[in-house]
């Protein structure tokens, strides 16, 4: 049975055209069926300072009002995702670019807005695995952006490594599922500071020490759990790497049981 490996990157890659051609010709290159899950990296904050849209943040969360929900689609959905799907396509990869409501892919809930009202931001809901496998086995790969919709007219802003996870867990029944995290860092650091740091496996048992030890940072917890979760409900691996480095057999990998000596 063939494969599948979900793709996560987020703003810093896409925010250098130079990073970001390397890695499009690196992520056609891979194996098998695939699917490219990205942030919006910096455009959308320009965008809405020029359109005089006050950021609002709470804890380092940006809060989507109305406004800002237009501007992250039209530049997330929109530009970003366009510029991704013809990148692929220039290197040969037949690209596809979704929201959640194209095809009713992906359909996510509004926040709860206690204790904190974040406005127009989801947590995925369902996924339809059975069109995922129709479009991969069509020999297409999609490339989503992290907006979502919730089946009844709204659009909704969610976390990218939440959506990447949402879509491997979903096809982990129907196919071997792969999930990777893109970032600037080589891997998951047991110090911040040392790039030669990388603790290259992590299981549940491990994550608990660790996280006693404080070794994960506030951005890095969220995707230890992701990935925990991710593995946990089927998904083969998940790996956590530097963008630089999507061919290299590198990073720290998450799995349900240490691997066989």
């Amino acid at each position: 049975m063939r494969s599948v490996t979900v793709v996560k990157i987020g703003g810093n890659v896409i925010d250098d055209p130079a990073a970001l051609k390397r890695f499009l010709g690196e992520f056609a290159a891979l194996e098998g069926a695939k699917i490219l899950v990205h942030g919006g990296g910096k455009l959308a904050t320009r965008l809405a300072e020029r359109l005089e849209l006050k950021t609002q943040m709470v804890d380092g969360r940006r809060i989507t009002d109305r406004g800002t929900l237009d501007v992250v689609t039209m530049v997330y959905a929109g530009l970003v995702n366009k510029q991704l799907v013809a990148g692929l396509q220039a290197e040969g990869c037949n690209a596809l670019g979704l929201s959640g409501a194209d095809g009713n892919v992906v359909t996510a809930r509004r926040r709860a807005p206690e204790p904190v009202d974040y406005g127009f931001v989801g947590d995925i809901e369902r996924v339809d695995a059975g069109l995922l496998v129709r479009l991969l086995d069509a020999g297409l790969t999609p490339v989503f952006p992290a907006i979502m919709h919730d089946g009844r007219g709204t659009l909704l802003n969610c976390n990218a490594d939440g959506v990447a996870t949402a879509l491997a867990t979903a096809l982990a029944p129907q196919m071997p599922t792969n999930l990777v995290f893109c970032f600037e860092k080589r891997g998951v650091l047991r110090n911040p500071d040392d790039e030669e740091s990388v603790i290259a496996e992590i299981t549940p048992d491990d994550f608990a020490a660790l996280r006693a030890e404080g070794v994960f940072s506030k951005g890095m917890l969220p995707k230890i759990e992701n990935a925990l979760k991710a593995v946990a409900e089927g998904v083969r691996s998940v790996v956590i790497r530097s963008a630089g480095n999507l061919a290299e057999p590198s990073g720290t990998v998450i799995r349900e049981h240490p691997a066989a000596q």
